[in-house]
């Protein structure tokens, strides 16, 4: 009788604990107050993302053609602290967003030639994603252009009629917003 006493002692405290266990992991919020927490947590998580690390913006125009079209719309990197030649970069200019691509930087001297060739510290560019001449546009940007500290020249890749460093300057690193990391063809959605 005192075996069976036991086991039902045994029996009924491990079931009080079972009961207690259940008790202990049971959440004191119902299934939608933790669906809305979890949505709140995703949302700032995403606010924070591209608040503050990524941005998009959308090609104004086809002045990077064929690489960026007209309406694509790009994602970039905000927190890119090194620019180099060749980086397309997200920039706003006399309150106007632009898209261009860095041809040099901090210290190098920028000319264009008579015949129309990107002349970087004396030396022509052979630019591989350009397919048109970069012709001077007369009465903007007096020439060569020497750039200072933190002074970008931008160019679009299509060069004939294109708004960029042959139109408004120099643009200050301040001045870009970020690095394209990814186009996304919004004429072909």
């Amino acid at each position: 009788m005192r075996a069976a006493n036991n086991i039902n002692k045994r029996e009924n405290d491990k079931n009080n604990q079972q009961s207690e266990n259940k008790n202990k992991h049971r959440s004191p919020m119902t299934p939608i107050q933790v669906f809305l927490l979890n949505c709140l947590i995703i949302v700032t998580v995403i606010w924070l993302m591209f608040g503050f690390i990524l941005g998009m913006a959308q090609a104004p125009n086809g002045d990077m053609s064929p690489n960026i079209k007209a309406n694509d719309i790009l994602l970039y990197y905000r927190l890119s602290r090194e620019l180099h030649a060749q980086d397309v970069v997200v920039l706003t200019k006399n309150n106007t967003r632009y898209i261009g691509r860095i041809v040099a930087g901090p210290g190098d001297t920028v000319d264009i030639s008579d015949g129309e060739a990107l002349i970087i510290n004396g030396s022509a560019m052979i630019e591989t994603n350009v397919f048109t001449s970069t012709p001077r546009y007369e009465g903007f940007v007096d020439y060569p252009v020497k750039l200072g500290e933190n002074e970008y020249f931008i160019l679009c890749d299509h060069r004939t009629g294109g708004e960029d460093s042959r139109y408004y300057g120099s643009v200050s690193k301040s001045e870009i917003k970020g690095k394209v990391i990814t186009a996304i063809r919004r004429n072909d959605l």
